[in-house]
């Protein structure tokens, strides 16, 4: 185990407010803006961006809540809006290649950071996550808020207090008809589709894999080993742009190197083996393909249902039941504090938005150990480039670094 001073299991210094720069005020940074300001000891000091009505809108949602109005920076330095004496929190929402620049920057501030998912692109980039954060003793957490579902904190809840039984399997995908927003001239059509032109592999692995991993307590006695990932064909992309863009245009000279699905296992060191799949590009509904296999039952999402085995001496085939008939039991307890306010709200994405929010600013003014550190940062967002190199290795297995470098244990 190495000597390094790890960050597993640091708590953040108590405080009575979270002082918080914003970075990254697009859609995404305006919406996630809202729920943090329903959070009272919430004060934002600063709003970057490099356009500048994206800022002054954010500024605008500040100022509707009552708030004092922040500090506005417009492109530049980001390290502007990263002053300790100032501010407790960078909270990082702009396109993918920024979240280690300035998670980088903003922990070797004397900040702690929270950025969008993926936090890292690269193996690089995850290990300058976690080195830096470790130097520095400032945490860096992954924005994951598929971690604070309904559904999927009961998921969690029951493996936890064992009623699964041993786990041994999970399932974990992102499948989400991108087409139209991957092909449009604003927002993300911008700079999203160009890892579809360059590589080949899951993007985006971390909104299916992070509550499967929670469950399993990956980096809680358990850690991901070696990863194997191919890729089909790619059609859907290409099929599509012929027919929405006009001839003429640039993007119909574009060739997208990314096949439509993209499929890949995990297995752990405890034997436990992950599917994870990703696909952006083809007609079909939504879905996060969520399972969680133990010796005594099962979990799934995308449909929701549950499987609890009621006697292993009985050989039996049953259904799936409604989670309705263990909800009183098992409803985790941040949905039993929160669920009326989220409903009050109307917070986005079901209410998952707010409730990551809350329970981080609650960290934060408590003086707890987060629920995702920069370990788990870094590993959920390396099946994005290990994929990529399994693909590009004739679907060959890769190593899965171990960023705890021993921790894990």
């Amino acid at each position: 185990m190495s000597s390094i001073q790890t960050m597993r299991g640091v708590a953040f210094a108590p405080r009575e407010t979270v002082r918080l720069a914003l970075i990254g005020c697009g859609g995404r940074g305006r919406g996630m803006l809202r729920e943090l300001l329903a959070c009272p000891e919430v004060q934002v000091v600063a709003v970057y961006d490099v356009s500048d009505e994206a800022a002054q809108k954010a500024a605008t949602v500040v100022r509707e809540k009552g708030k004092t109005e922040p500090k506005i920076i417009v492109g530049g330095d980001v390290r502007q809006v990263l002053n300790p004496d100032t501010t407790d929190l960078a909270y990082i929402a702009t396109p993918w290649p920024q979240h280690v620049p300035y998670a980088v920057a903003a922990m070797e501030a004397g900040l702690h950071a929270a950025v969008e998912v993926p936090a890292a692109v690269t193996i690089d980039e995850c290990w300058a996550m976690v080195e830096t954060s470790e130097r520095t003793r400032r945490h860096c957490i992954q924005l994951e808020n598929c971690c604070y579902g309904d559904n999927e904190l009961m998921m969690v809840h029951l493996a936890h207090t064992g009623k699964l039984g041993t786990l041994t399997h999970g399932e974990a995908a992102y499948i989400h008809d991108l087409r139209h927003l991957l092909l449009s001239d604003q927002s993300e059509g911008l700079w999203r589709r160009e890892p579809h032109k360059n590589s080949d592999g899951n993007f985006y692995p971390t909104h299916g894999l992070g509550p499967v991993a929670q469950a399993m307590g990956i980096h809680r006695g358990d850690r991901f080993t070696r990863l194997i990932s191919m890729s089909s064909r790619e059609a859907s992309l290409t099929e599509t742009r012929d027919v929405i863009i006009e001839d003429g245009n640039a993007k119909r000279g574009e060739f997208y190197k990314a096949g439509d699905m993209n499929t890949s296992l995990i297995q752990t060191a405890r034997g436990r083996t992950i599917m994870l799949q990703h696909d952006v590009v083809t007609p079909r509904p939504y879905s996060r393909g969520t399972l969680l296999q133990g010796s005594k039952g099962a979990f799934r999402d995308w449909p929701a249902g549950v499987f609890l085995e009621a006697d292993p001496k009985t050989p039996h085939h049953g259904e799936w039941a409604d989670i309705a008939t263990i909800k009183e039991e098992f409803e985790h307890p941040l949905w039993k504090e929160l669920r009326e306010k989220v409903t009050e709200l109307g917070s986005g994405h079901g209410g998952m938005d707010f409730v990551m929010n809350w329970r981080l600013v609650q960290c934060l003014l408590v003086g707890l150990v987060p629920d995702m550190d920069v370990y788990d940062a870094a590993a959920w967002s390396a099946p994005g480039p290990l994929s990529e190199d399994s693909v590009r290795l004739g679907n060959m297995p890769v190593e899965f670094p171990d960023f705890t470098r021993g921790h894990w244990e």
